[in-house]
């Protein structure tokens, strides 16, 4: 249960394969948020594309401000609208998902933002014109939603160094460097990261740790392509969980300048592993999987989920299996 062996991930990173609808697709919309890094570009794009491949729009909405989101997908779903497009990062359709669980509509990804860790994971190509085949293709899948207090979360949430980042991550930065802004933010939250300790419950066990991070993860991937865990699948209906121990704390090196070193050390050797998935194999990583969470931190620590800070510790996660439809790449 605390060590999970190393496999090569699926593409897509599901159980189930993507089906082909055997009912009426029904009325699409498009939501950009154009305040996405590329998301400016991509709406006149997307548009175009998706009537190039007979994908008629009732309704396009450009989105310069992300808070007129709900707005708009209340009155999509008011409206019986059974297709919601939405091009956008991770925090954008993160912040959708919320509004579209439990009714009976099919998600469309279109990736617009610097991780896409979602789209990823479900194998979409990070091309605008390829995300709008997936879509025309119309095979769709059942994926599991992670909820934090409650808080839907469709990739991962964490606490540490991730949620440091987030805070670090603004739009401005995102805007000029791209992908290169998580390095930039990650090197200079390594800086003044420190120790915390955490009491987690999942399912009937218990343990305590002193760590430098712990990722909840719902999907196989977060921070712009980091694996959470080789075995996630979005169908699996569990959460994968990994902690990263601070060994300034077991060597009693703990806020001294080698303590420090030890710990930066230690993550970069994991950070540069969860590309590929085996840093679950690194002694300072404790792995698990639950269908329930609970999590707290001493001092409380600010909760990252999908790149966007949503609180603080303590904080209780779970699964609601199968919660979205969302389309996914033909089966070849």
């Amino acid at each position: 249960m605390w060590h999970v062996k190393r496999r090569r991930p699926l593409e897509p990173a599901l159980i189930e394969l993507p089906r082909e609808r055997a009912v009426a697709p029904g009325t699409a919309a498009l939501v950009v948020n154009t305040h996405s890094r590329l998301g400016r570009e991509a709406f006149s794009l997307a548009r175009n594309a998706l009537a190039a491949r007979g994908v008629a729009l009732t309704e396009s909405h450009a989105l310069s401000r992300s808070r007129r989101l709900r707005h708009v997908l209340e009155q999509l779903l008011e409206r019986g609208t059974r297709r919601i497009l939405i091009g956008g990062g991770d925090g954008t359709l993160s912040g959708a998902v919320a509004h579209l669980l439990g009714r009976d509509v099919t998600l469309g990804v279109l990736p617009l933002g610097t991780g896409n860790d979602f789209a990823r994971t479900l194998g979409i190509p990070p091309d605008l014109e390829a995300a709008c085949d997936v879509i025309a293709r119309g095979h769709t899948v059942r994926v599991d939603v992670g909820l934090a207090n409650g808080r839907p979360f469709l990739n991962a949430a964490s606490l540490g160094l991730t949620a440091g980042i987030a805070r670090r991550l603004t739009k401005g930065l995102k805007q000029r460097l791209g992908k290169l802004a998580y390095p930039m933010a990650a090197a200079a939250e390594a800086r003044e990261l420190r120790p915390f300790r955490v009491r987690v419950k999942a399912d009937a066990q218990e343990l305590e740790l002193d760590v430098l991070q712990l990722v909840v993860g719902n999907g196989l991937y977060h921070g712009a392509g980091n694996m959470v865990d080789p075995d996630a699948r979005l169908d699996d209906r569990r959460l994968h969980v990994y902690a990263v121990a601070a060994p300034s704390s077991s060597s009693g090196r703990e806020g001294t300048g080698l303590g420090q070193l030890q710990d930066l050390a230690t993550l970069a050797r994991v950070a540069l592993s969860t590309r590929t998935g085996e840093h679950v194999e690194n002694p300072a990583v404790t792995s698990l999987h639950a269908s329930r969470l609970y999590v707290e931190a001493t001092p409380a620590r600010e909760v990252n989920a999908d790149g966007e800070l949503i609180g603080r510790t303590p904080m209780h996660f779970e699964v609601a299996s199968a919660a979205l439809r969302v389309y996914a790449p033909a089966p070849t």
